[in-house]
């Protein structure tokens, strides 16, 4: 039992590094069941951890399992989400309650892992992009619910922009009206996900993780209770050029219209018809990312840890 919450279990792993101030680096689970087929997606899962250890902090992947929220997993727990896969339900902010009422099992979207990652003390969150307005939202109101989320749950997310089948403008209109900050990591531009730029600029460029740390560290001590959007572009050498990942989208998104695909269900497809258009290019760029963006939030929850504890 967590003495933080009575429904949330920390990994002792985890628990000890909370207790002694130590870097914690949280990581979502839907990428595990919903983004990538098995095997890969537990293998990378285990490598994302090892990456975050590798570069001095503690990973606690999220999840929810039996009913209970879950802040750190072991390795036979991630197998199952990546056996399970679509079987697994995809858990947002509103299915979490009747997920736990049920003892049900679940893998955590960015908006689920937020408020995991907040209710157990762990401030840096590293993914592969956060969800936003979808294109057509003015009139299908499909807005993620990750970008309320971030309005207030204060945890930093790590990721390489908004996916790239958004709408990025009006997903940066709608985090400015909630006061999320959207920080480029050495970029004055928003990355798209698998490309890294688009026509967007950031709020605040910094190129030190020391200087994230600082900036989450005033955010929280002046008592906002909102996030953190640190925007991290894909290597270079894993970048898709705009066109290539632009036609593909397109395509995507008119096979979606034409079979009613939509909500939660829509990214899944999305991403997977995305990266079969493209040959299977988009998956291992994917992956990059997300490795990418997990040694970027270990070097903040370094600096961020000194911080706090000083």
């Amino acid at each position: 039992m967590s003495p933080h919450h009575p429904l949330l279990d920390i990994h002792p792993e985890v628990a000890a590094a909370l207790a002694e101030r130590r870097p914690v680096v949280a990581l979502e689970s839907t990428i595990i069941s919903h983004g990538m087929p098995w095997p890969q997606n537990a293998d990378t899962a285990l490598a994302v951890e090892a990456e975050v250890r590798a570069h001095g902090a503690v990973p606690a992947t999220i999840a929810i399992i039996d009913g209970r929220l879950k802040a750190g997993l072991a390795q036979d727990q991630i197998e199952l989400l990546g056996r399970s896969g679509h079987e697994v339900a995809k858990v947002s902010r509103r299915d979490m309650a009747a997920l736990v009422a049920r003892g049900g099992t679940g893998a955590t979207t960015v908006a689920a892992t937020m408020i995991v990652a907040a209710l157990a003390g762990i401030r840096l969150f590293a993914t592969g992009g956060i969800g936003g307005v979808h294109r057509g939202a003015e009139t299908s109101f499909d807005i993620s619910a990750d970008l309320q989320e971030l309005a207030r749950t204060p945890v930093a997310v790590v990721c390489a922009g908004a996916k790239s089948i958004l709408d990025l403008g009006l997903t940066l209109e709608y985090l400015e009206t909630h006061g999320v900050p959207v920080i480029g990591y050495r970029t004055d531009r928003l990355p798209a996900f698998f490309s890294r730029d688009s026509d967007f600029g950031v709020d605040r460029r910094l190129d030190d993780p020391a200087e994230i740390a600082r900036l989450l560290h005033a955010q929280w001590t002046l008592g906002f209770a909102s996030g953190v959007v640190v925007a991290n572009p894909i290597p270079a050498a894993h970048a898709l050029p705009r066109d290539t990942i632009d036609r593909a989208i397109a395509q995507a998104l008119a096979d979606a219209a034409a079979q009613g695909i939509g909500g939660k269900a829509a990214t899944p497809f999305l991403l997977a018809k995305v990266n079969e258009l493209t040959g299977g290019v988009s998956l291992a760029a994917n992956i990059q990312l997300v490795l990418n963006n997990a040694r970027l939030a270990a070097a903040i929850a370094r600096d961020y840890a000194v911080l706090s504890s000083a």
